[in-house]
């Protein structure tokens, strides 16, 4: 019996917090719908955007390039063995679009835009920045919450331009000036195959990999437990849970991405 009253309390408490957290959802877009754009809330956006955007470009441009190297080196041998070496710039062109760009570019984000994200509000919990806030009649949540929300669904999507960008360089460098790929048939077959679907495949993606990242790292923040220990516990249970959001929406997102593709041009993507 103790061990079921435990299971039921366990089952309980993960409803009620999923409850706490949809409401607190709701009460940051509404902030971004009604409160989002006055004067407080634009310099902080703009803050935030150097915060996330800019001080994100390097790591983001330098993981992309190398995932496209790796994906190049893992699939030459294995193109080269059918007599498909030609094909190099579809398989990653098309992987670093679709999946590998975004994907990654999210889980990069979910621990330095993320984790940073709750640190900061973490401390401002601890600290009781927020409930001075509170007292003094101000919501929290449009003035900490908003800007970071806004920062997050309008900048991540860049950085994923960026990173595809530098992925599909970095596979260029690998396949043709090491492995000795054809130049020509490299951007040739590529071309030949990405659509302007494909481009904007990643980035329709990362919006709401951008809305998961902030509402879940901001959420943690607001609700970080006292001391240092709570502080890294948020973080830590930030990035985790970033990171499970961002594989399930991948999951559902791709489906349903590839439900369109199909009405658009009457074909399955293939690489």
């Amino acid at each position: 019996m103790g061990a079921i009253a435990n299971l039921g309390r366990r089952t309980v408490g993960s409803l009620a917090s999923m409850g706490d957290f949809c409401r607190f959802s709701g009460r940051a877009w509404r902030g971004v719908f009604t409160t989002g754009m006055q004067r407080t809330s634009l310099r902080m956006l703009l803050r935030q955007f150097y915060e996330i955007g800019t001080q994100s470009i390097p790591v983001v441009m330098i993981t992309g390039a190398f995932v496209g190297a790796v994906l190049a080196v893992q699939t030459i041998v294995q193109f080269r063995s059918i007599g498909m070496i030609d094909r190099m710039g579809t398989i990653v062109n098309l992987s670093t679009l679709r999946e590998l760009g975004p994907v990654l570019t999210g889980m990069i984000l979910a621990g330095r835009v993320g984790g940073g994200l709750t640190a900061e509000l973490g401390t401002m919990r601890v600290t009781e920045q927020i409930d001075a806030l509170s007292a003094m009649g101000t919501d929290p949540i449009n003035v900490l919450v908003v800007p970071r929300v806004m920062a997050c669904v309008l900048l991540i999507p860049m950085l994923v331009i960026y990173a595809d960008f530098m992925g599909i360089l970095g596979g260029y460098v690998v396949s043709v000036h090491i492995y000795g790929v054809s130049a020509a048939d490299y951007w040739t077959k590529g071309t030949e195959t990405v659509t302007n679907f494909d481009i904007f495949y990643g980035p329709m993606k990362s919006i709401f990999f951008g809305i998961a990242i902030s509402l879940i790292s901001c959420y943690k923040g607001f609700k970080c437990s006292a001391g240092a220990a709570g502080v890294g516990r948020a973080c830590t249970e930030s990035f985790v849970a970033s990171f499970m959001a961002i594989i399930t929406l991948d999951l559902f997102l791709g489906m349903f991405l590839n439900t369109i593709y199909e009405s658009l041009y009457g074909i399955t993507p293939v690489l």
